[in-house]
């Protein structure tokens, strides 16, 4: 692999504040960074690395952690574009609509969801992400949903049970039989091939009871917890997520007091997905600020999917966060690498650093390059492909 020098870096962002200003996003100006063997070896001025393999000059650029998607279904079939005109038209957004994309990716080939997931994960390296999580929930049933998760599974090491995101139609009278199919024979096929387990809590999908005894069958089987929390309305989502001590509780837009002090005191991170209050036209954005000076972690995510956000921009989203989530530049990008990051529970991706041989490797928390001289470009600049992870072609 070898040794690289990245070298007259404008502005580099380390997410540690003891590599550069003491700032949370720890900047450092004029500055170089020497990779050897995948792995951060050297932070320092332009100009003065010792010799390496390679070197690569910047020109001026700004660096940053790659970008760190938390929250994806990237692997599914069909095309929703229909329902978004129709709610561009003002149709609003119900959560059945997925059972759409359940019929498309029940009849797809394993070989088909893996290349057109591909085609996606390509999309979003291109533009400066480095690792995503992968869900399930497009299949709800026993085989598709171990299909998509085996599709997952070779594209990143995040990948997430969501069987647990509507009831099908053929469950449509028997709410109860579905739980139990999630809890037994869905969860001891699936579980192998997933690191984490998701609830959709939420008016037409499930309750706070069904869905903590989903979670807590997914926990006894190893899972970590994740939970698609408040999207639509307030709800039970954000209590049950912190109460269960989730990684994350996702959406998050319409909050209670009590359920930004509830993510402040607990270690769930708040992963907001503004690009699905975009997608769906939601008169409400979360409020990252609130959250913010909360003291509660903040993270964010594409929620790429066919129906409600079909974007793997993560420069899109930083942009959303700050003129709809009102974060600042700065809190957006900590929030898209170091936050998300968090919310995977991930020390060795999301900051860029040289005391820890884990903070940098190779992939997932490879070093995105920005055509510009610093990140603010990201959220000033929306929708123009300035980002994209060191060594990917440009799109």
């Amino acid at each position: 692999m070898g040794s690289v020098t990245y070298d007259n870096i404008a502005e580099l962002v380390t997410n540690d504040p003891t590599q550069g200003d003491e700032s949370f996003l720890g900047l450092r100006h004029d500055a170089a960074v020497v990779v050897d063997d995948g792995v951060v070896a050297w932070i320092g001025e332009a100009g003065q690395a010792s010799p390496t393999d390679e070197r690569v000059d910047l020109e001026g650029r700004c660096v940053l952690p790659a970008f760190v998607d938390s929250h994806t279904h990237l692997v599914f079939d069909g095309d929703r574009a229909e329902e978004f005109a129709a709610r561009m038209a003002g149709q609003p957004y119900a959560a059945g609509g997925i059972r759409t994309t359940v019929a498309a990716t029940r009849a797809a080939s394993a070989e088909a969801l893996l290349a057109s997931a591909t085609k996606r994960l390509t999309e979003a390296r291109s533009q400066g992400t480095g690792l995503v999580e992968i869900k399930s929930g497009y299949g709800l049933d026993v085989a598709t949903e171990v299909k998509m998760l085996q599709v997952a599974q070779q594209l990143t090491d995040e990948t997430t049970f969501l069987g647990a995101h509507v009831v099908p139609t053929e469950f449509a009278d028997d709410h109860r039989g579905y739980v139990d199919l999630v809890t037994g024979d869905m969860l001891d096929a699936c579980a192998p091939y997933a690191k984490w387990i998701d609830v959709f809590v939420e008016d037409g999908a499930f309750d706070a009871e069904a869905a903590r005894e989903i979670l807590l069958a997914g926990q006894a089987k190893g899972l970590g917890l994740r939970v698609h929390a408040n999207q639509l309305r307030p709800g039970p989502g954000v209590q049950l997520a912190c109460d269960l001590g989730a990684a994350s509780a996702d959406h998050c837009t319409h909050l209670t007091d009590g359920d930004v002090a509830a993510l402040a005191d607990s270690g769930t991170v708040a992963s907001l997905v503004p690009g699905a209050d975009f997608s769906t036209r939601s008169p409400v954005y979360p409020d990252g600020r609130r959250l913010w000076d909360a003291g509660a972690a903040v993270a964010l995510a594409t929620d790429c999917n066919p129906g409600t956000s079909y974007t793997t921009s993560m420069p899109f989203v930083i942009a959303l966060a700050v003129r709809e989530c009102h974060l600042t530049p700065s809190e957006a990008v900590w929030a898209a690498t170091s936050g998300a990051a968090r919310s995977l529970r991930r020390d060795d991706a999301g900051r860029i650093a040289v005391d820890d041989p884990a903070a940098l490797t190779v992939d997932p928390a490879a070093l995105t390059v920005v055509d510009a001289k610093t990140h603010v470009h990201l959220a000033y600049r929306p929708a123009v492909p300035l980002a994209q992870v060191l060594g990917e072609p440009a799109p």
